[in-house]
């Protein structure tokens, strides 16, 4: 398995492509003016508190208040209110919290008016950003994240990652962190901290002690309310994040930002620095990637996967609704429950890949095709739990109902990522849109790779004007390089009277070819 990070760069944003065996798997976009990203740490004044709720609105500086439930306080909240106080007037400049009185922990089932109060200053931080018309979902539990580790201030808790599976290892893991930690302090071991050693451990750890040293220092006379510690850039968040000797390349179109990366991967994997290249030609670096393309075809309301099968995809207010289609696929399967049984696997993972590629969260439901062996309904369960496994969003995932239905839920901490695959309708008839020709075109590919496995002699495609044009025009052509591929010539006659989308093939009588 490959992964390669693509990134390109432009004046306002930078956009981030992770490729799995060359197919895009995760793409997010960085833009200049997000001030609200999660991780982010403000200090701000609570607006009002809601009983009905239990929760309270916070003015974080955003145009909506942000959200605070009672269960985002952490049950240290009032030796956090009181290190604020402290430090905000100047009262307190040791911010080690060794020599901390803390306070008791807050009633898990209390009430948020017992704690908080209109116009009081609160530390938080982002754990939602901005959502359609809603503000920040904000927690009161600050945690600062690094490579191998998180520090969790006010805390004496130590947990390891449950990834890593090796108990020899956790409790290695474990008497490490703990004899270097600071007192007042807990930590949460990630799963790339498995094997490592505590002089990078330590590193890593009083890095991130200096990141809330210099967060703290920003308390005293700061405005309310203001950002007093930001989450680094996206490029070294996401590698932080994912980054592992699965990495083959990472390429970045931009000089300044290759520097940066390059400087960020030197420092957590020195071997593999190596990896990181400066992209200088003139073509687009998306479009020598094929990253262009996968976008067009990948986020469309029909997602086509392989063999013909395609899922459809619908978004409603309160849920997202996938339907599983076997499509025109031939069926060589000895009968109907494992043709159904192999659609579903092969949309099983595509849907694993469209989750995480449009960031979609909240309830989904699936209607896979139905399958009467209740050993095959627990073998797409376990497929797709397996190929979930590297989502690194919360999410959980019920077994199959009587009706054929899998439904999860997946927890959305961005804005969904949504690109419009629609153009303009060519004849320009009011405002109307069709699919893009690219979409469609991959569909013809595929008919057309499925015909030449049935051996057909002197093919014809019959297409729309445009469509057409577009499969021939230029050098080499589209036409051309399914011909180099796959050593067939089909032959491409338009034909006006077709729709837009309409296309056939025949063979050498003119007979339309089922697939």
């Amino acid at each position: 398995m490959n992964k390669e990070l693509i990134i390109r760069s432009s004046s306002n944003y930078v956009d981030f492509a992770l490729l799995k065996d060359g197919k895009l798997i995760e793409l997010q976009k960085d833009e200049d003016d997000n001030k609200f990203a999660v991780g982010d740490v403000f200090i701000a004044k609570i607006k009002k508190t809601v009983p009905g709720l239990n929760a309270a609105f916070v003015n974080v500086g955003y145009e909506k208040d942000a959200f605070l439930h009672y269960h985002d306080l952490g049950p240290k909240l009032l030796s956090l209110l009181k290190f604020i106080k402290r430090v905000s007037t100047g009262r307190l400049r040791d911010y080690s919290l060794k020599n901390f009185p803390f306070e008791k922990d807050i009633d898990k089932d209390g009430s948020i008016a017992q704690v908080l109060k209109s116009n009081q200053s609160v530390l938080v931080q982002v754990v939602k950003e901005p959502i359609s018309t809603k503000g920040p979902r904000i927690s009161s539990e600050i945690s600062i994240a690094g490579r191998y580790m998180v520090l969790v201030p006010f805390s004496d808790r130590f947990s390891i990652s449950q990834k890593i599976e090796d108990r020899e290892e956790k409790n290695r893991l474990k008497r490490l962190v703990k004899s270097i930690t600071p007192k007042g302090f807990g930590v949460i071991v990630r799963t790339v901290a498995e094997g490592k050693k505590v002089a990078e451990l330590d590193r890593d750890l009083q890095n991130l002690y200096d990141r809330w040293v210099a967060m703290s220092k920003k308390l005293h006379r700061a405005r309310l309310p203001s950002k007093v510690l930001g989450e680094m850039n996206k490029a070294s968040s996401i590698l932080r994040d994912i980054f592992n000797d699965s990495f083959t390349s990472i390429i970045v179109d931009d000089e300044a930002l290759y520097i940066q990366i390059k400087d960020y991967v030197q420092e957590i994997a020195p071997k593999k620095e190596s990896i990181v290249k400066l992209y200088q030609s003139k073509v687009p670096i998306f479009e020598k990637f094929g990253i262009e393309r996968q976008i067009k075809t990948s986020f469309g309301r029909t997602v086509s996967t392989a063999k013909g099968a395609y899922l459809v995809i619908e978004h409603t207010e309160a849920m997202h609704v996938v339907d599983v289609n076997s499509g025109n696929r031939s069926n060589k399967a000895k009968s109907q429950e494992d043709t159904a049984l192999e659609v579903n696997l092969i949309a099983a993972t595509e849907l694993a890949r469209q989750l995480r590629l449009r960031d979609m969260g909240g309830i989904i439901v699936v209607d896979f095709i139905d399958m009467v062996k209740a050993e095959n309904r627990k073998k797409l369960y376990n497929h797709l739990r397996e190929e979930m496994k590297d989502d690194r969003a919360k999410h959980k995932i019920l077994p199959p109902s009587k009706f054929g239905l899998i439904q999860m839920t997946r927890q959305r901490v961005r804005p969904e990522m949504n690109i419009k695959t629609a153009e303009e309708h060519p004849n320009g008839l009011n405002g109307s849109e069709v699919e893009a020709p690219i979409v469609l075109v991959e569909k013809i590919k595929q008919d057309w790779e499925q015909i030449i496995k049935k051996d057909y002699k002197k093919v014809t495609l019959n297409t729309h004007p445009f469509i057409a044009a577009f499969l021939t025009k230029g050098f080499p052509s589209i036409r051309s390089k399914w011909y180099f591929e796959h050593k067939k010539w089909v032959k491409i006659l338009p034909r006006d009277a077709y729709t837009y989308l309409e296309y056939h093939f025949k063979d050498k009588n003119g007979n339309n070819i089922k697939l």
